[in-house]
């Protein structure tokens, strides 16, 4: 049913596919026309339906698959985190903390409930908006800032996004990225510009190339990047500022999303004359993604537009599980228990990683969740080879922001569950399943 696509404008054409989608005439794989027969189908230039289909794909509509064409995508083509559902092998592509080091709230809660938070009081907890300036003070210094709080980061960013830019304007994301920024950035109608990520982090002409390109926003993760594990070191922040500086009103996004479980220092991209800025910290790593909770560390202007979108009567994060984050964060059981955490997922992604380095393959130090392991043949090749030995692995395709790049040479691998003989096990079977 292609022949109904019509339109003139790269915007009109690709508002007449997500309308045949939505109505049903275009379902989960339905081939679209290539872009010279549908140039020529609809008389307008080639250029207006390569952008028509770049609008859809950076929405998450199509997929491109090469010299197979272009698609419409369907649910299953979106990758998640999180545990892989109908599986019987050792999942260790998953992403999550460790359960047991997560501090149990059960004797917070019978602190939380008190007066009921009734409509027209301010959507801000004050003892945590207090503990929460007093944290991001220590890293952000005499920035003038305002506390935002929202249900998770992703809820965050996705908000925080929607308040500064329009339909097709540019977001720069690091490359390879964190699913959840794929996502936000795809459904939000935007276009994800790549921003290569190295050792030390987003690298330089990476940020000048994409601010050069016209991106409205940047989101950054200024340490234990997801998937690669890489944090910005004091130069390459330094660096990236000065780049920042002639764009002081480009929304910078910081998602410090490790930051209690961190072992490295926090170093930021936020200069004393960027305008436009939000530094943006979840609970969920430490006290468990179901705290669907996060801190959001903003310029004046900015908060005062998030605060449009989260006022009474509209949406805000309830005040149970607000205070119930405080009790949490300032208990000493608690916090013993997430410097415990910290120091475990440290100590057992260094023990793999030097097992990989012994074994040759090459995995550095980095931080975060999940190792980036480095292999000699493409990713997708060796985790099928390891799921015949038992093991269901993670690819860094998921996490490319271009689908026409190379294949992958690497695995994300969470592992800090593993005991030393499951260790010495996977390390072994990834070795084989590399030859």
């Amino acid at each position: 049913m292609t022949e109904q696509i019509s339109g003139t404008t790269a915007a009109d054409i690709a508002d007449s596919v997500r309308d045949l989608r939505d109505r049903g005439v275009l379902g989960a794989g339905s081939p679209l026309p290539p872009v010279r027969e549908l140039a020529a189908m609809l008389g307008v230039n080639r250029n207006t339906a390569v952008a028509a289909y770049r609008q859809l794909a950076q929405a998450g509509l199509v997929i491109s698959r090469g010299r197979a064409g272009t698609v419409i995508a369907g649910h299953e083509s979106v990758a998640q985190e999180g545990f892989a559902a109908d599986t019987v092998l050792r999942d260790v592509g998953t992403g999550n903390p460790d359960p047991r080091l997560i501090p149990d709230p059960s004797a917070a809660l019978a602190t939380v409930a008190g007066r009921p938070v009734l409509y027209g009081e301010p959507v801000i907890d004050r003892g945590l908006e207090a503990w929460a300036r007093e944290w991001i003070a220590t890293d952000l210094g005499e920035t003038d800032f305002r506390i935002t709080v929202t249900s998770g980061a992703v809820d965050a960013v996705e908000r925080l996004l929607a308040q500064a830019l329009m339909r097709d304007d540019a977001v720069a994301l690091e490359d390879p990225c964190f699913l959840a920024s794929i996502h936000t950035v795809r459904l939000g109608g935007y276009r994800a510009v790549p921003v290569p990520v190295d050792d030390e982090g987003m690298t330089v002409e990476g940020l000048r190339a994409a601010l050069d390109a016209g991106v409205r926003a940047v989101i950054c993760t200024p340490r234990a990047q997801n998937p690669t594990g890489a944090s910005l070191s004091a130069r390459r922040a330094a660096d990236l500022r000065a780049v920042l500086a002639d764009h002081p009103y480009v929304l910078l996004i910081e998602d410090d999303h490790f930051s209690m479980l961190s072992q490295r220092e926090y170093e930021s991209l936020i200069g004393p004359e960027h305008r436009r800025f939000a530094l943006v910290r979840s609970v969920s790593k430490f006290l468990g993604p179901d705290m669907c909770l996060a801190i959001a560390a903003t310029d004046p202007t900015t908060a005062e537009r998030l605060a449009m979108r989260l006022s009474p009567g509209t949406t805000w994060v309830s005040h149970l599980l607000q205070r119930l984050t405080l009790a949490q964060l300032t208990n000493p059981d608690a916090v013993a228990r997430i410097t415990t955490a910290r120091e475990h997922y440290a100590a057992r992604n260094e023990s793999f990683a030097a097992r990989l380095r012994a074994a040759g393959l090459d995995s550095p130090s980095t931080d975060g969740l999940s190792l980036w392991v480095r292999l000699p043949k493409p990713a997708r090749a060796v985790a099928e080879r390891l799921m015949r030995r038992g093991w269901l692995a993670r690819t860094g395709d998921e996490f490319a922001l271009d689908d026409r790049a190379e294949p992958s040479q690497h695995l994300r691998l969470t592992v800090h569950d593993l005991s030393d003989e499951d260790a010495e096990t996977l390390v072994a079977d990834l070795v084989a399943a590399t030859r």
